[in-house]
This record gives C-alpha cells, structure tokens and sequence, in this order.
C-alpha cells in the first residue's frame, strides 16, 4: 500500500465516521446511508492501493468523518461529543489489544471474508450483512475485559436491528483503527499534536467540500 502525509488523517477520519454513526444510530435510530455505507465498505478492503481506497478512493467518503475530528478536536466537547471522543479512544484502545491476539485477528479476518458473498449478493447496507458483522464483533471484540458502553436512547438500542449496527460499525471503526497505527498514528498525538492533526483534517475537509 503506497504512503503519503495525510494516511493518518484518513484513517483517524475513519474512526471518527465510525464513532459518530454509532452516536447517531443510538441516539435517532438513523444515520446517513451513503457514510453507514463507507464504513460497511471498509471492512472488505484487504488489499487497498492507498490508505484512502480503504473508504473508496474519495475524499467525499469520509468528509463528515474529516469534519466530526475537526469538531470534536478543536473545541470544547459538548455531551454528543464526549461520547464520540470516548467512543474514539476506546476503538484506538481495543485494537491495540487486539494486535496482540493474532489468533483472535485470524477468526475476524476468515469470518469478514465468508460475509464477502453477503455484500456483494445484497450490498454493504442490507440487514443480513449487518447481523453477520455484528456477530463477529460480539463474539471476537466484545469477549475483552474493556467494553464500550453506548449512550443513547435505550428503546432504540433494544431494538436489534439498532443493536446490529452499532457493533457493525464499531466492527468499522476497529479496522480504521489498524490502518492508523499501520500507518504511524499513536494515542499521543491525539495529546501533542492535536493543533496539527485539526490543522490537517480541516484543510482535507474543505478539500471533500469543493470535490463534492
């Protein structure tokens, strides 16, 4: 996969893209098709020629993931985006541990690739897909001592339809979360280097803007 200087500020959108649907799934019971869509997309995205083929090659594909960082990381959070910064930092903290479960890793590679016929046969949105990555999330990710604890409207996360694509996503947003540390991203930056990193996603956002 050939590098360039702003592969840490699309996968780190991608995480943040995830976060914020499963903000909006929880709290509306609804999110945007075409985002739900780049996220889905993402986990099938094995052999990617660049960092942003992984999202479909477009900037568009993850500009309210560029615009939601750029939000969430340059001012002071608001309740919602609390919950995507926690959302966020748990993903970046839960594929850490994961990385080191080469076994646990082999499971979520073999089963992604089995629900390949799901998404090409219904696309990346239809329920039947959804189920089946929300069942490797619960029975891979969810097995680990750290859970994420999803704030929202609880008779919409009751439902399992509702249930299915919060897990599907965080499923997304763990997989965001290895191609950031595969291409140099670190917790610590998010700290340090939080200035640049806003700089950087507001500049590539206005970018998606005008493409769009």
């Amino acid at each position: 996969m050939s590098q360039s200087s702003s592969d840490k500020i699309y996968a780190l959108a991608g995480i943040f893209q995830a976060a914020h649907l499963v903000h909006q799934v929880a709290t509306k019971g609804d999110c945007a098709q075409e985002d739900l869509e780049t996220c889905i997309r993402s986990l099938f995205a094995t052999e990617p020629a660049s960092a942003l083929d992984v999202y479909g090659g477009e900037l568009s594909d993850i500009q309210d993931g560029l615009t939601v960082l750029t939000s969430v990381l340059s001012r002071s959070v608001n309740d919602g985006d609390a919950n995507v910064l926690r959302y966020v930092l748990n993903l970046i903290q839960l594929e850490s541990m994961l990385h080191r479960r080469g076994d646990m890793l082999d499971v979520i590679g073999s089963r992604i690739e089995q629900a390949r016929h799901t998404a090409s046969h219904f696309g990346y949105t239809h329920s039947n897909l959804i189920s089946n990555l929300a069942s490797i999330y619960s029975d891979t990710i969810s097995t680990f001592k750290l859970r994420i604890q999803v704030s929202g409207n609880p008779s919409i996360l009751q439902r399992d339809e509702m249930a299915n694509k919060v897990r599907a996503l965080l499923l997304a947003g763990i997989r965001s979360a290895v191609l950031w540390r595969q291409t140099g991203g670190r917790r610590w930056q998010l700290i340090f280097s939080r200035g640049k990193v806003v700089r950087e996603a507001r500049s590539l956002a206005k970018r998606a803007s005008e493409s769009a």
